[in-house]
């Protein structure tokens, strides 16, 4: 049995985007011939982590998991550093390489948007003879805040800082990588246009994946205090995730084409209710809304909520489930790939996707067998309008609305995912 020394510092039961591919990954990796082990963040030094110990029963118990501590955030607080890598990078650090020195690893994968554990690849490579894939959720070298002008998160002298070390590292650490995965074939080519020498035959597109348990056990989670009513009469839109200033063009679109349904159909617009939770990843009390001053904009807050407060994994998968829509809205980044597009798909309910043009969801949807709806940047604004209203809101209103079939979404399992992701590893290994 081969090993794999996986880095994700957000690991269960901290309710991180980023260490989704991992968790979904441990109950199949074994059977692909490759035992893991994890390396983490103590969950009481990740900032604003919402802990779900419902995670932790998604894998197999035995499966071992070591868990570092660094400086905690009440410790830096103060002085404005809340960044896990700043806090807990030297920890993990020599976690990693006391595990390399002491144990039998034949390969490291980075699955993670802590960047700065990236440039832990060379170093292990150089010193133990492991070679490293990397996992790019996120660009690392990311120009959408300098293209748009939006104010990126955090404020523009740590953006700053960040991507002058993203350039100063990334050119080493992937030259050095023997694979990369990504869930955007855009992320590939952005690469290859920084690096020239970068090697294309070692970039491998591999979506998230979801699995059926995790929804058939969100379905019996009913949260104690829920932020969606049912058997009010009316018709609730649910979407869970991030929020941001680059959601806005799909947000304006989609609430305009609201304000047009219900000048024609207006009995039935007022039953319609859109609920955005978990939109920040600040932890209470810092989270900022972003979604209801689109609302507001367009005269459409009362039927609107925005829940800022990040919510447990499975309490929003539970929202999902027992949704009359979900709703999917993506970025005006065209790379963008919602990884929370699989748990929407297999929540089986009407799907209200909406996307920039040449966001490759909409491939996705397509070979589902699920229809979805683009946005242009500055185009076609009236047309997508149009569509939204008469084909989503006129149809949703009288319940005509596509789902998936289980045979169609097999391709996309945490299981075809596993099994993708561990030939990847084993042709790193094999040209090592």
């Amino acid at each position: 049995m081969r090993r794999v020394l996986i880095i994700s510092p957000h690991f269960a039961p901290i309710n991180a985007p980023d260490m989704q591919r991992v968790r979904l990954a441990l109950p199949y990796l074994r059977m692909c011939g490759w035992e893991p082990v994890v390396l983490a963040v103590d969950p009481e030094h990740v900032e604003g982590g919402v802990s779900d110990p419902l995670l932790e029963r998604t894998y197999p118990a035995d499966i071992r998991v070591v868990r570092v501590r660094g400086i905690s955030p009440r410790h830096t607080r103060w002085a404005r550093v809340g960044s896990l890598w700043l806090r807990c990078g030297r920890a993990l650090r020599k976690a990693g390489d006391q595990l390399l020195r002491t144990e039998k690893f034949d390969l490291v994968f980075f699955s993670t948007t802590q960047f700065g554990s990236f440039t832990l690849g060379p170093r292990w490579k150089r010193e133990f003879g492991v070679p490293y894939v990397l996992d790019y959720q996120d660009p690392w070298v990311n120009d959408h805040y300098d293209r748009t002008g939006e104010p990126p998160p955090g404020g523009a002298l740590k953006y700053a800082v960040s991507q002058w070390s993203a350039r100063r590292h990334e050119p080493r650490v992937v030259s050095e990588a023997a694979a990369i995965l990504a869930v955007s074939p855009a992320y590939g080519r952005d690469l290859g246009e920084r690096h020239p020498g970068f090697k294309t035959k070692c970039f491998y597109v591999v979506p998230f994946g979801a699995a059926e348990q995790d929804m058939a056990l969100a379905r019996n989670q009913r949260p104690p205090k829920p932020l969606v009513p049912s058997g009010d009469g009316c018709l609730h839109h649910v979407y869970t995730g991030r929020g941001g200033a680059d959601l806005a063009p799909a947000l304006t679109l989609l609430f305009r084409a609201f304000k047009a349904f219900r000048v024609v159909q207006p009995d039935k617009a007022a039953r319609m209710r859109f609920h955005f939770i978990g939109t920040s990843y600040a932890p209470p009390p810092l989270g900022i809304e972003t979604i209801m001053p689109v609302a507001r904009a367009e005269g459409v807050e009362k039927f609107v909520s925005e829940h800022c407060r990040r919510v447990p994994y499975f309490e929003a998968l539970h929202y999902l489930a027992i949704a009359d829509a979900v709703m999917a809205i993506g970025s005006n980044d065209p790379g963008y790939s919602a990884s929370k597009i699989f748990p929407c798909i297999l929540a089986r309910r009407p799907l209200l996707a909406l996307f920039h043009r040449d966001s490759p969801v909409h491939d996705l949807l397509h070979s589902v067998g699920l229809p979805s709806q683009r946005f242009e940047d500055g185009n076609h604004v009236s047309s997508t309008i149009e569509q939204l209203t008469r084909v989503w809101f006129g149809n949703i209103s009288t319940g005509d609305v596509a789902t998936v079939s289980p045979e169609k979404f097999a391709p996309f399992s945490a299981e075809s995912m596993t099994r993708s992701m561990s030939a990847i590893f084993d042709q790193a290994i094999a040209a090592r």
